[in-house]
């Protein structure tokens, strides 16, 4: 059964957190398909971005979202393959006391988590579970 969707920036325990900059490999797909993340199968269109992490997960970001949030790493030209890292932004984010199965329709993903992995919450309505040994290599937390 799927919980209720939470508004982390209203939720008691969750923390404010932001992305390390971190690169990440990026490809971009020429064609639709399925990316078997860490929560399960998530659909990704042609011209889409896969991402690689740094423990070899990967996950795929529309383009456009994609494009307004991470920035290459030299070499690398914007639109190409190659390393980008995310642009500083802050997000909220609740590390998971017990399993969590999520549906988010408006982005049309189901989310699973175990306990110590974060829930976190990029926007209204944008969700996305990160293990714990991934969001300790890949996010701090900002001071209140």
């Amino acid at each position: 059964m799927s919980a209720p969707i939470p508004d982390l920036a209203r939720h008691p325990a969750a923390l404010r957190v932001r992305k390390l900059p971190v690169p990440v490999a990026v490809r971009w797909m020429a064609a639709s398909g399925v990316c078997h993340t860490l929560e399960g199968p998530v659909a990704y269109a042609a011209g889409d971005a896969l991402l690689t992490g740094v423990q070899g997960e990967q996950w795929p970001v529309a383009r456009e979202k994609f494009l307004a949030t991470y920035e290459p790493v030299a070499p690398t030209a914007a639109g190409m393959d190659g390393q980008y890292r995310k642009r500083p932004a802050d997000v909220f984010a609740l590390r998971l006391d017990q399993p969590l199965e999520l549906d988010v329709p408006a982005a049309g993903k189901h989310l699973h988590g175990n306990p110590g992995d974060w829930l976190l919450q990029y926007a209204p309505g944008d969700y996305g579970i990160v293990a714990a040994s991934i969001f300790d290599r890949t996010y701090q937390i900002v001071p209140a």
